[in-house]
């Protein structure tokens, strides 16, 4: 089939429905931005939740979804993704100090200047000239499992193209290179806006392997919004029977 791991929809008191994320390794995540636009698709393609505004309940906290629809589908949707969280110890990391920006680290024999938040999940971002020329099977891991980081990190190797477009690579804990990866790309933002790298009075293009995303980050409320695509690629049945073996 392909993909980074598996959501599962459930029945939620308090929103819509609600999502669970397993990544690859088989560890519960809290969050992820591309498979919320998937889940709220699924729900209204399908009829299961037909309302163009969704609640959808997460690990990570109950997130409004707002999908735009083209001939009875949603293609394009956007989420409240809720508020950056830059406090250190939400990571969590051993580095001293309340927050984590433009930090300069010891990593994989190299130093690197990060800027690290959390939106849903913890990320860690590096500013670079060119993210497609790193040899990321090797540095992703090396970051991964930093000892700064005891319970893992996500990390997003990035290049400024203009004022209001970056370009990202991702290495996801609990998965390795992803094509995208929606919370990252809105940990980006807020890093990008922070180390005054684009002008964050209107959204950001985040261009990823799989495709583009606009963030905007209001930064007085401390609120991030995610627009991005979703689509079907295809329809299928698994016979779980396997799973008593």
């Amino acid at each position: 089939i392909g993909g980074y791991g598996i959501v599962l929809i459930e029945d939620s008191r308090v929103a819509d429905a609600r999502m669970r994320i397993f990544n690859r390794d088989g560890t519960e995540g809290a969050m992820a931005g591309n498979a919320i636009r998937c889940v709220g698709k699924y729900l209204y393609d399908k009829g299961i939740v037909k309302k163009e505004y969704m609640t959808i309940e997460t690990a990570g906290g109950i997130k409004s979804l707002l999908l735009y629809t083209r001939n009875g589908k949603a293609n394009t949707i956007s989420v409240g993704m809720g508020k950056a969280d830059l406090d250190a110890m939400s990571l969590p990391t051993t580095l001293p100090g309340s927050t984590i920006i433009n930090r300069p680290v010891e990593i994989a024999g190299g130093t690197y200047h990060i800027t690290c938040a959390s939106v849903g999940n913890p990320h860690c971002v590096v500013f670079c000239d060119d993210p497609s020329a790193l040899d990321l099977e090797t540095l992703g891991p090396k970051f991964e499992r930093a000892s700064y980081f005891p319970e893992r990190i996500n990390t997003e190797f990035v290049r400024i193209v203009n004022e209001d477009t970056l370009r990202m690579r991702v290495y996801e804990r609990g998965n390795g290179e992803t094509v995208a990866c929606g919370t990252g790309a809105c940990a980006v933002t807020v890093a990008s806006i922070l180390n005054d790298k684009v002008d964050g009075s209107k959204p950001v293009t985040i261009q990823l392997l799989g495709g583009d995303l606009n963030i905007s980050w209001e930064r007085d409320e401390n609120l991030i919004y995610m627009t991005g695509p979703a689509t079907t690629v295809f329809d299928g049945e698994i016979d779980l029977g396997f799973l008593g073996e």
